[in-house]
């Protein structure tokens, strides 16, 4: 048992490796969406459970998803209404996402997702 364990940790490092120096590659292809999602937009990271997912980038906007520590595809961020959540902070940045390449765009305050007040790689809308 602890062979086969010492095998595939082995193996996820050298995978872990050769993805590393592929995304360093100024040759390398585009990788896959993380959800399967359009390759060319910036995969984002929900961290949080039960996150909710806005007609437009305000709590008062009807929810049109509930997502869980979920990877989606990131169209572009802006400025809406401030959402303060005491146990992770307070922003007023959204971030438009598709579940998958040509799904409906939703928004979520990006306290919820991986990366920051404004998320890195996404654009401004």
């Amino acid at each position: 048992m602890k062979q086969l364990i010492s095998r595939t940790a082995r193996g996820l490092a050298v995978a872990a490796l050769a993805v590393g120096a592929l995304a360093t590659s100024a040759q390398a292809a585009p990788a896959a969406a993380a959800n399967g999602g359009d390759p060319t937009l910036t995969d984002v990271y929900i961290w949080a459970t039960d996150v909710n997912l806005r007609q437009q980038p305000t709590t008062d906007s009807p929810r049109l998803a509930v997502r869980s520590q979920w990877w989606g595809d990131a169209v572009c961020q802006t400025q809406g209404q401030t959402v303060h959540d005491p146990a992770v902070g307070t922003n007023n940045w959204w971030t438009a996402v598709m579940e998958f390449s040509g799904s409906d765009i939703a928004w979520v305050n990006n306290l919820y997702i991986q990366g920051g007040e404004k998320i890195a790689g996404v654009p401004d809308c």
